[in-house]
């Protein structure tokens, strides 16, 4: 079974990244960017045994930084997955 982390920093928590890919997009002319936050993605394979309690167990205790981060978590089956 396929799954997806999406890890994103809280409203309210400086993004340097965010700052610095913003900064890049004005300076290669690409205008209409009001804001950009970085993030990052991880993509886990687990046995289909594997509960979605057990995957938030992973993100609270290891994957993200719950006190400046918020995750989402997206589950999949892989038989459905589509790839171009």
């Amino acid at each position: 079974m396929k799954v997806r982390i999406f890890v994103t920093l809280k409203n309210g928590v400086l993004d340097p990244q965010g700052k610095a890919i913003h900064h890049a997009l004005e300076s290669l002319d690409f205008s209409g960017v009001n804001d950009v936050r970085a993030g990052k993605l991880i993509e886990l394979d687990v046995d289909p045994a594997v509960s979605k309690e057990e995957i938030e167990k992973m993100c609270e205790k290891l994957l993200a930084n719950t006190v400046i981060e918020n995750y989402e978590i997206e589950i999949s089956d892989k038989a459905l997955e589509t790839t171009s």
